[in-house]
């Protein structure tokens, strides 16, 4: 049977198990053996992690050939502005690929947020602001080099949902974890 953890990583937390000599692994939080994280999330990236012990659910979550919808909060530097979120929204030419388009909103503070340690940079001369973003590729640092590509570096990046499962719904509290039924990711 088919095993499924969510788990609120904090910032500086590397995602793999084996030890790190700089930050701490999945294996601070998670002592359960034979579990392996389903995609990346940055060591410099917050939020959303799932975990499990299924191979074919593992790949099945993680490639973009399934199209598992992730939702990122992100704090960029500068008032983002409505020509980069209609960027955003059409899709972005990186380096190497043309992302596909994302769902954009503008974002009020998240006031829900725990608080990061370290803070971000703050700079009294340059405001930030907050976008919700949607993408359903995952490409590696896709939201952060899209960001920047629309010329509004992101400061913070929380992943809040999963498919269906989100952060903040389920009330999964930061640099915890729990079992959730695969049902709970699809519609």
């Amino acid at each position: 049977m088919s095993s499924l953890i969510a788990f609120n990583k904090p910032f500086n937390v590397t995602t793999q198990f084996s030890p790190h000599e700089k930050y701490q692994t999945l294996k601070d939080f998670i002592s359960l053996p034979k579990f392996y994280p389903a995609g990346r999330l940055d060591t410099d990236s917050e939020g959303l992690l799932l975990l499990t012990s299924d191979g074919k659910l593992q790949a099945k979550i993680s490639s973009p050939k399934f199209k598992l919808p992730k939702t990122y909060w992100v704090q960029v530097e500068g008032i983002i502005n409505q020509q980069a979120i209609d960027r955003l929204r059409n899709g972005v030419q990186l380096k190497e690929f043309y992302t596909k388009p994302a769902i954009v909103t503008f974002l009020d503070e998240p006031l829900q947020l725990w608080k990061r340690v370290p803070p971000i940079r703050e700079r009294k001369t340059i405001p930030t602001s907050w976008i919700s973003m949607t993408i359903s590729e995952g490409k590696n640092r896709q939201v952060r080099r899209m960001c920047a590509a629309v010329g509004f570096p992101c400061l913070r990046l929380v992943r809040v949902q999963i498919g269906r499962y989100n952060l903040f719904t389920h009330q999964l509290p930061l640099s915890e974890w729990r079992f959730i039924a695969i049902r709970d990711l699809y519609l």
